[in-house]
């Protein structure tokens, strides 16, 4: 029996921050038929998101930073987001926390996995998962910024949660992770959870 799908050729166009293949693949088609299918993917490793959230002050933590294809494409000078990572090896929640210390300058305690989702599937084959911690202005442990010799320049925001989803409808936000992790919070109501004691630890 012929398998449903049959990787036909893999063809690396490009090797750089991540790879660009060129791939030919036989399918079985939902009506039984076969198709044969050029795609060209992108693979630069799968990562992380997390949103902080201080229930308390119905605040949140949000980053700006300078993105080269938003400008290309656009003409942005910066996009507002969450804190986010490529894994480079490490599993989601330790690479997200490592991550987040280094662009915001907080503390990240239980951090909570939520979901796994597919950005942009039609060519890239990068796969985020999704976290939500609590924060509060005692977890400060640096102040942030992004690492300067990997060339990253990162101011550091705080808004509620209202005022960055005002900030969704007027077009400022445009990040599609930022603007998930806004909707999950706003409808799993995360700010009228109580808030955490500012020296919970958790696992």
């Amino acid at each position: 029996m012929v398998e449903a799908i049959l990787i036909l050729s893999r063809q690396i166009l490009s090797r750089g921050h991540g790879i660009l293949q060129r791939i030919r693949l036989d399918r079985r088609r939902f009506d039984g038929g076969r198709q044969t299918l050029d795609h060209e993917v992108y693979d630069s490793g799968d990562g992380a998101a997390l949103l902080l959230y201080d229930p308390g002050r119905s605040r949140i933590v949000l980053i700006s930073q300078f993105r080269v294809p938003a400008y290309l494409n656009g003409g942005h000078e910066k996009l507002i987001e969450v804190c986010a990572g490529r894994l480079e090896g490490a599993d989601p929640q330790t690479r997200i926390v490592r991550e987040a210390e280094e662009e915001t300058g907080f503390q990240v305690r239980a951090p909570r996995r939520l979901f796994e989702a597919y950005m942009s599937p039609g060519c890239f084959c990068e796969r985020l998962t999704f976290f939500v911690a609590q924060y509060s202005p005692g977890d400060r442990i640096g102040a942030g910024g992004g690492l300067a010799d990997e060339g990253e320049d990162i101011e550091i925001l705080e808004p509620t949660l209202d005022e960055a989803l005002a900030m969704v409808e007027r077009g400022e936000i445009i990040d599609a992770k930022t603007i998930i992790l806004l909707q999950y919070a706003k409808l799993a109501g995360l700010m009228h959870a109580a808030a955490a004691p500012a020296n919970q630890h958790g696992a």
